[in-house]
């Protein structure tokens, strides 16, 4: 393959990705078309994302297109821990010509069995904080080149975009909720508290047992109680 046709390719899986990151989709299918459309466009034995979990300060396996089941168990690395951990904590990109042979690379025996050779990893950045890792792995030596790099470095940072934009979205809907939520239990009080004769704080405790003894949220009975109060 000539250098304008690798050049092309690398532009059309750019391209693939951007319009996902750009859609409706959601998380989990953005990343794995990113490691799928990854592996393909850096001819990669494997591709693996790894996503930074805030709760632990952890580095988990989110995504990869690779079909090993061993590869797919479930991981974690602490940040600095390995290459993927240290690419974390530097925010820089790191190439391995061969993983078997590098002291900082923690999976030797799993990278062995998957015959897994060359590596090059890159830290996923938006707006200066790090999320996450991308690496591609090659089953044979391999000196990845500047315009591989580029393409990686681009293809990390426009999901860490979409990671960002998909947090928020969550967040928003999460408070969205939590605000109608709070209207609904107020303007069930308020019907109890006029229908029943019950103070606030009385009939807070009445939608609050109710709630408990039914083992449904005090939204669900607050929906309930305006349903049947209004009618």
């Amino acid at each position: 393959m000539t250098e304008i046709e690798a050049f092309e390719r690398h532009i059309e899986a750019l391209s693939r990705i951007s319009k996902a990151i750009t859609s409706d989709r959601y998380i989990e299918d953005i990343l794995r078309l990113v490691v799928t459309v990854t592996a393909e466009t850096m001819q990669s034995k494997i591709c693996s994302l790894w996503l930074i979990d805030d709760s632990d300060n952890t580095l988990k396996l989110r995504a990869t297109q690779s079909i090993s089941e061993d590869y797919l168990k479930e991981r974690s690395l602490k940040m600095g821990e390995g290459i993927v951990g240290q690419v974390a904590v530097k925010r820089e990109p790191r190439l391995v010509l061969n993983v078997l042979e590098d002291p900082d690379y923690k999976e030797k025996e799993l990278a062995e069995q998957e015959g897994l050779v060359s590596m090059l990893s890159v830290p996923m950045v938006v707006k200066d904080r790090v999320v996450g890792v991308i690496n591609c792995y090659t089953s044979y030596p391999h000196e990845f080149t500047e315009t591989e790099r580029h393409v990686l470095i681009t293809v990390a940072n426009e999901a860490a975009v979409a990671i960002e934009n998909t947090e928020l979205m969550v967040k928003t809907k999460v408070i969205q909720e939590e605000l109608e939520s709070r209207k609904l239990i107020e303007r069930a009080k308020d019907l109890l508290m006029t229908r029943r004769g019950l103070s606030g704080v009385e009939a807070y405790r009445w939608i609050q047992k109710r709630s408990m003894d039914a083992r449904k949220s005090m939204r669900d009975v607050s929906e309930a109680i305006i349903l049947t109060e209004e009618t």
